[in-house]
């Protein structure tokens, strides 16, 4: 986990060996630095030659430092480059596969750059909140010209080598070798070529220069502040690489304030957070990497409605052969067009080439036999959510289907051990819970039956990252982790509405927070009548559950969201408008009446507060429960599956930003409320016990 050094005749060569990324741990930085003086002690060696072991040049920092103070422990990333800059004999490096973020700007510090074709260069650090904090805001301007830079810097999106290799004028590589195998050998040669030339090139000394710098940079900021509004680290990359067109020095001290500031803001705490969470959401305590995996070569997916045509795309676009049964055939026939409908509007958009299309299409059967399945490796049910229909649907699968198979059921609330236990392989089934639409939205819930084995959790989790999903290992209750949460933020929302507000305000002051869409335009969306029938449920199996009962009266009025035409809002044919409803606002009027409540004003504060801490709560519980692993678990489903704000980094982190012990006064106060639930908003004694050791859930 650090840099090997190698002489090769007259030249050194220093390895970073880090596996997966050769990412810049102190480890790797400090063997760099006794590479690199080691290299000029030596008198036989003429040149240096800085390379990555594996699939990477250098992927950049080291994630397992962030947060410690190894991160930032000399020789930090700043000191390495001002070793490589002033070695006395000429460092060469040798990029291929990855070379991103610091790894970039270890590079820019060399005096020469080979790179392979096809190489992945980016400086990414505003995804994270942050800016290029070792010179590459004032570096990569003087390399490849201000425009390109800029670009790279504010999106922080990765670019192919020969692209910015053809750019005219560009000086950050010297040479492209003819390939990645070749890399070694060309990079020798060039260092060999070169080994004589004096003085040693430094980007440091190169000029940034524009015909029209001030308004360029203007433009660049007006456009970076309508698209940003709620991250500060874009504008501040441009301020960055606006100081590159000074002095060196200058700018690396500008480059170093904002970094600095940019690291304390909550939205970087949150983009981290979230980058950290993302990869551990994919790590399960008691299955280690190793587990066998089982081979997905086929897979069946049963139920050709929206979800089910979802779910099959995701195989499609993974190149995985998909059979999609139905019972009838006219059925089949919709489902068919409706996947054909959405690849061809891709198409048309240019998101997708014609031959792809086809290639897809042609992966994709159609049945109206179980017989078949029998050649699947998985299976998914994606039929109505009622127990009674899983179980007619898993025993069929149960006498059909090749030993082996994985059985998943697409349930968003039901018990998977009740439907395991329709079969004789309660092992080999799992819950594979896909959103709305399920071939755009990034969440998978994973649900692990009480008998699912950990090799069909294993294949499960790696096949998502192959359908490009962002899994989240989940346990069984009623509703997993999304849906058990949103049920109590849904009963808020309810209580909002009994109490004075409106479903607009209610949206409006959410959607103000950050959420992509507020309860009531989510429910309009959802449909109503699918969270009617989980009130049916809860009133046989929970009765003492309360509940606002304007949801029921909606429904019974049969509005139940887009589909019908009408829900909270009224829609126009053909569009997704929501517009106001004076019948809504009417009939949640009479419901106070009836009940005997007078209406108060709300504030927008209050409305916020409720709705998320709602979810606190319950994510808390759920912890306690060990439904969820991990609170970072828990907000990569709400990051990626219901619109919570990116920026506030999924409502168990943004908890710990207010602070607990906020939170549960916050909670104390909404439960002398009387039109509330008093006994939901006892804080959890997860929470309770944090808040009172000054912790947050991380």
């Amino acid at each position: 986990m650090s840099a090997d050094y190698l002489k090769d005749g007259s030249i050194a060569v220093i390895t970073l060996n880090n596996p997966p990324v050769n990412g810049l741990g102190l480890a790797t930085r400090r063997a760099v630095v006794e590479g690199v003086n080691r290299a000029n002690a030596d008198a036989s060696i003429e040149a240096i030659v800085i390379t990555g072991a594996g699939k990477a040049f250098s992927g950049g920092a080291d994630i397992t430092e962030f947060g410690t103070e190894r991160a930032t422990q000399e020789p930090h990333l700043l000191s390495v480059i001002k070793v490589l800059e002033q070695s006395t004999k000429p460092v060469v490096a040798a990029i291929h596969s990855v070379c991103m973020g610091g790894g970039l700007e270890l590079a820019m510090g060399c005096h020469y750059r080979v790179v392979s074709p096809k190489t992945a260069v980016a400086l990414p650090e505003v995804k994270l909140g942050l800016l290029p904090g070792a010179g590459g805001t004032q570096r990569l301007p003087r390399l490849l010209g201000l425009e390109t830079a800029l670009n790279m810097i504010v999106s922080g999106e990765a670019v192919q080598s020969e692209l910015l290799a053809a750019i005219p004028g560009q000086k950050l590589f010297d040479l492209v070798a003819a390939s990645a195998e070749s890399l070694p050998s060309e990079a020798r040669a060039f260092a060999q070529h070169i080994a004589g030339q004096r003085p040693l090139p430094l980007v440091r000394n190169l000029p940034c220069k524009h015909p029209q710098a001030e308004a360029y940079l203007q433009f660049a900021r007006n456009m970076v502040k309508g698209m940003a509004k709620n991250f500060p680290a874009p504008l501040k990359c441009v301020d960055a690489v606006a100081a590159s067109v000074g002095k060196f020095d200058a700018g690396m001290q500008t480059e170093r304030e904002l970094f600095t500031q940019l690291m304390f803001t909550p939205e970087s705490r949150a983009l981290r957070h979230l980058f950290l969470a993302e990869r551990a959401a994919s790590k399960i305590a008691d299955v280690p990497s190793s587990t066998p995996q089982r081979e997905i070569r086929a897979v069946g997916v049963i139920g050709a409605g929206t979800m089910g045509g979802g779910i099959a795309m995701n195989f499609l676009n993974a190149g995985i052969p998909v059979t999609i049964l139905e019972t009838k055939q006219e059925a089949l026939d919709r489902g068919v067009a409706t996947i054909r409908k959405n690849y061809e509007s891709q198409v048309k958009k240019g998101k997708l080439k014609a031959e792809k299309y086809e290639e897809r299409m042609a992966l994709l059967n159609t049945t109206l036999s179980y017989d078949d399945l029998k050649h699947a490796d998985l299976i998914i049910e994606a039929v109505f959510e009622e127990l009674g229909v899983k179980e007619t649907v898993f025993k069929q699968l149960d006498a059909v289907a090749k030993p082996g198979a994985i059985l998943a059921s697409n349930t968003s609330t039901l018990d998977v051990d009740k439907i395991a236990a329709f079969t004789e392989r309660p092992q080999d089934v799992v819950g594979m819970h896909f959103f709305s639409p399920a071939n755009v939205m990034k969440l998978l819930e994973v649900v692990r039956g009480q008998h699912t084995a950990k090799d069909v959790l294993a294949t499960v989790m790696q096949l998502a990252k192959k359908i490009k999903k962002t899994a989240v290992v989940s346990g069984v209750c009623d509703g997993f982790i999304g849906n058990r949460m949103i049920e109590q933020y849904s009963r808020q929302a309810g209580f909002l509405l009994d109490e004075g507000a409106t479903p607009q305000q209610v949206d409006k002051a959410v959607e103000k927070f950050g959420f992509a869409m507020g309860p009531f335009r989510m429910g309009d969306l959802a449909g109503n009548d699918i969270g009617w029938a989980i009130r049916k449920r809860r009133a046989v199996e929970q009765p003492g559950m309360k509940y606002s009962a304007t949801a029921d009266r909606l429904c019974e009025l049969g509005r139940y969201g887009q589909k019908t035409g009408a829900g909270w809002y009224d829609y126009e044919a053909g569009k997704r408008d929501a517009i106001p409803s004076e019948l809504v606002n009417q009939m949640i009027e009479q419901h106070r009446k009836d009940n005997g409540i007078t209406p108060r004003k709300i504030s927008d504060e209050e409305i916020v507060q409720r709705l998320v801490f709602s979810l606190v709560n319950e994510g808390a519980h759920i912890l306690e429960d060990g439904i969820a692993g991990k609170s970072g678990d828990i907000d990569m489903v709400y990051l990626t599956g219901y619109g919570f704000p990116i920026h506030r980094g999924g409502p168990m982190h943004y908890a710990g930003e207010v602070g607990l012990i906020n939170v549960v006064q916050a909670m104390n106060r909404f439960a002398q409320n009387p039109h509330d639930d008093a006994a939901f908003w006892q804080p959890a004694p997860l929470i309770a016990r944090l808040a009172a050791e000054g912790k947050t859930f991380q």
